[in-house]
């Protein structure tokens, strides 16, 4: 089996509203997947519908080869473990208590929970109370909740949102950890999308519930393009001497712009000093996952 989820022109409405219009996606087994999308454009939606908590108005979906509709699809969800909204913790248990509780409630063996623990970084915790957690901490046992049925597909909706940094890094790094050290398939909804790059070996960009365009990271690599960023007096003046070159650009404020068409160096600046527009700082860049996915949505501004 290639993928661990598809979706094959699936849709959600509500009333008049579609939350999710004709989407296609497709999980390969064994990536980390990250969908990207604006509040509101269908993320959560998916997640619910994938998970059993919402049924799809049209279209369908398989998980680990079953399709929705097979009544052996109940059988295929025990394989996926999910955090979808704050995970309900007992405040006064410690971390490996609240987990006996879980599996308590699974009718599943607890024998696990220490190498769980380890995986998600809580080992160290003793008895400690989860109410004394920082929220990355929390985050985590989130997660260890998700684990304790030894899933091959984890889904995470926003598993960093209002972490600080030191929180972040904490999750980053034990994602990471899943997906090589135990092979587990992780679908990530986030819009950090800066985090996200670090993170994702697929993408799925969403807008409107619809499916934009679908990529591995290495072809976002290929196609996020270098460019020339620019400080000068006047941007006004240097998208005219842009625009007679033929050009691609894009300005930011009165003295920021890209420049994505190779240009010469010396031609440009004597153009510009010619018309009394003085060049301040240049550097190369690489467009970020955040740009590119604008430019997806929202095009580039261009002369």
């Amino acid at each position: 089996m290639d993928h661990i989820l598809q979706t094959q022109h699936l849709s959600k409405s509500y009333g008049k509203f579609k939350a999710l219009d004709d989407l296609t996606i497709n999980v390969p087994k064994g990536s980390i997947y990250g969908m990207v999308g604006r509040n509101g454009a269908g993320k959560t939606t998916l997640i619910r519908i994938i998970t059993g908590l919402n049924n799809p108005t049209t279209g369908e979906y398989s998980l680990m080869g079953v399709k929705h509709s097979d009544g052996k699809i109940l059988k295929a969800r025990r394989k996926m473990g999910a955090v979808v909204e704050t995970p309900s913790l007992h405040p006064n248990m410690s971390a490996k208590d609240n987990l006996i509780q879980q599996t308590k409630a699974l009718g599943i063996s607890d024998e696990k929970l220490d190498g769980i623990l380890r995986l998600v970084g809580l080992a160290n915790t003793g008895k400690k109370k989860a109410r004394d957690f920082s929220l990355g901490m929390r985050q985590r046992l989130g997660i260890a909740f998700s684990l304790v049925g030894d899933p091959e597909f984890l889904v995470l909706d926003e598993p960093i949102n209002g972490l600080d940094p030191q929180g972040i890094m904490e999750v980053r790094e034990m994602i990471l950890r899943l997906n090589k050290e135990k092979g587990i398939t992780i679908l990530i909804s986030s819009h950090i999308l800066d985090e996200l790059s670090r993170l994702a070996t697929h993408y799925g960009f969403i807008e409107r519930g619809h499916l934009i365009k679908e990529m591995s990271a290495e072809e976002l690599e290929r196609v996020c393009r270098k460019s020339v960023h620019v400080n000068v007096s006047d941007t006004s003046v240097l998208a005219e001497v842009l625009n007679g070159m033929g050009a691609e650009f894009k300005l930011y404020s009165p003295n920021e712009a890209d420049i994505f068409t190779p240009v010469q160096v010396t031609p440009l600046v004597l153009a510009l000093n010619e018309k009394n527009c003085f060049v301040n700082s240049m550097s190369e860049r690489h467009e970020s996952l955040e740009s590119y996915f604008m430019g997806l949505v929202g095009g580039v501004n261009n002369g």
